[in-house]
């Protein structure tokens, strides 16, 4: 479920899913002094029955790639990766991608830092 600022995902562990986990997601923008305005995320929940809370920041260039940080956060809390992204239904990821390049005044073809990236 989407709603500007949080999205909520909940998968029912069964024959088809593996493993069953629920999940919130909450960003906003924040003004960093130096670099201007990030995107801040904090995921919690449950994987697995087992509880967590993560967070990271991304710059605004590089914002767009929010579900790959969203899939690191998970992983790193016992998510198995090849169940797939964290956020399947696309119109979730549609709805937050447009709500955050609204929120970061993104446009198509600005430049990134390429030092932003962290892989």
């Amino acid at each position: 479920m989407f709603e500007p600022g949080h999205v909520h995902r909940a998968v029912e562990k069964n024959e088809f899913n593996p493993q069953g986990f629920t999940v919130d997601v909450y960003y906003d923008v924040r003004e960093d002094p130096t670099e201007g305005k990030m995107l801040h995320m904090r995921m919690e929940g449950d994987i697995d029955g087992r509880h967590f809370a993560d967070e990271c920041e991304l710059y605004r260039d590089v914002a767009y790639d929010f579900m790959r940080a969203l899939n690191q956060i998970a992983v790193r809390n016992g998510f198995n990766p090849r169940q797939g992204p964290v956020l399947r239904d696309h119109r979730e990821y549609d709805a937050m991608y447009h709500d955050i390049r609204t929120k970061l005044d993104l446009k198509p073809g600005e430049p990134i830092n390429f030092d932003h990236l962290n892989f």
